[in-house]
């Protein structure tokens, strides 16, 4: 267990270093059927980096904050929201940016755990839903009602149980060894904090 949660941590570094947007299995064209839907909702937080490590951030910090189960709760409920919103066609400016910085305040919010309050880390899983909600909606517009559901079926299904996977694994291995648990907590900070320095814009001169 110990040695899956390194190696989780650790590969996010090395997402880090591929592309920045998510790419959904349709090749980029809006998925026309249910099953392509399903599919790409299921796949899209997994394969877009600062997507994966948001979550994987929230799935760590619950483990370590009391009454943490609200957080992978407020992160899911603020990204149907923020969908909702790309989805009605209210504009969010400088959107991938904000994602950028998401991720690099919850790689601080990772390394402070649990000598942060309770309300700081929920306003950032809020927040943090709701522009990951909003870059996770690009795909599926222009899609019709079947796609639309299955897609939001498989996004929420796939972004719950990845942070409470590893919430209960970083739950369990902090009981049986807790430094290690604290260790393991350091290097997901640090890696989830490569994946957003790497995502952030390239500002001109």
């Amino acid at each position: 267990m110990v040695r899956l949660l390194r190696g989780g941590v650790a590969g996010l570094g090395l997402v880090a270093a591929g592309p920045a947007l998510a790419h959904h299995p349709m090749g980029g064209e809006t998925p026309q059927t249910l099953v392509q839907g399903l599919l790409s909702g299921l796949a899209h937080p997994v394969i877009g980096p600062d997507h994966l490590a948001f979550v994987i951030g929230v799935g760590v910090l619950s483990a370590f904050v009391p009454r943490g189960w609200i957080l992978p709760a407020i992160f899911l409920i603020a990204g149907a929201f923020g969908a909702t919103l790309h989805l009605g066609g209210l504009g969010l400016p400088a959107g991938e940016t904000l994602v950028a910085v998401s991720v690099l305040l919850m790689a601080a919010a990772v390394y402070l755990r649990d000598r942060g309050p309770l309300a700081m880390f929920a306003g950032l899983c809020g927040a943090g839903g709701l522009v990951h909600g909003y870059a996770l909606a690009e795909s599926i517009i222009g899609a019709e009602a079947s796609p639309l559901v299955a897609y939001f079926a498989g996004l929420v299904a796939v972004q719950f149980a990845l942070s409470l996977g590893v919430r209960e694994a970083v739950r369990r291995v902090s009981d049986a060894r807790p430094l290690v648990a604290g260790r393991a907590a350091l290097a997901a900070s640090i890696a989830i904090l490569a994946v957003g320095v790497a995502l952030l814009p390239v500002w001109p001169a």
